[in-house]
């Protein structure tokens, strides 16, 4: 995909990341600046993964690992300061139709190798397509054809879900609606900080 005047987002926005309390004093203290997740079935492919401007969010998401996991891990959420930089935004007509094409590529490659295109799958009794191996793999493809073109590399991808029951009967919202971003570029981090209470004796600005 072209790169057009409009590619990059210039605003710093604010990102909380769920993790673990150990982890998360290891960011603040300097001695984590960057941990890229690797799954076949994360939502926007390699990064690390920020809810944007959803501190409860990342706190539900980082409650839920801890249960899963049951390691006894106390979890915890830090904030970072983010500049998306050269972002693939799913909320953008262009990047859409740039991982469609994607896309496209990808299927006839897997067909020309007799190789079967990966699933989105709910994972266990839910109903949201939470293992995202497809989209996944396309993004994945998206990047490799961005380098094989010698385009400008994506600093950031970013994209909005609909998660969780209906908020309503009726509702075309869900409960646990939200906006994620993976960062590759982890120049694209300014400084992780440690969320803060609200001073209820002023107003929020």
């Amino acid at each position: 995909m072209s790169e057009s005047i409009y590619s990059r987002r210039s605003n710093l926005i604010i990102g909380f990341h769920g993790t673990t309390k150990d982890r998360a004093e290891k960011y603040l203290s300097g001695q984590l600046g960057f941990h890229a997740s690797t799954h076949t079935y994360d939502w926007l492919g390699p990064g690390m993964y920020f809810w944007e401007n959803n501190l409860e969010r990342a706190k539900q998401w980082a409650e839920d690992a801890a249960k899963r996991e049951g390691n006894g891990a106390e979890p915890a959420v830090i904030g970072a300061v983010l500049n998306l930089g050269n972002c693939l935004d799913l909320m953008d007509s262009k990047c859409l139709d740039a991982l469609k094409e994607a896309y496209i590529t990808l299927k006839e490659s897997l067909e020309k190798d007799g190789e079967p295109l990966p699933v989105n799958t709910k994972g266990g009794s839910r109903t949201d397509l939470l293992l995202r191996d497809l989209d996944c793999l396309v993004i994945k493809t998206l990047h490799g054809l961005q380098k094989k073109a010698g385009m400008q590399p994506y600093d950031s991808v970013r994209g909005v879900f609909w998660e969780g029951e209906d908020l309503y009967e009726g509702a075309g919202f869900k409960a646990k609606n939200h906006i994620q971003i993976a960062i590759i570029n982890p120049n694209c981090i300014k400084g992780f900080f440690r969320p803060r209470n609200t001073n209820k004796a002023y107003n929020i600005v």
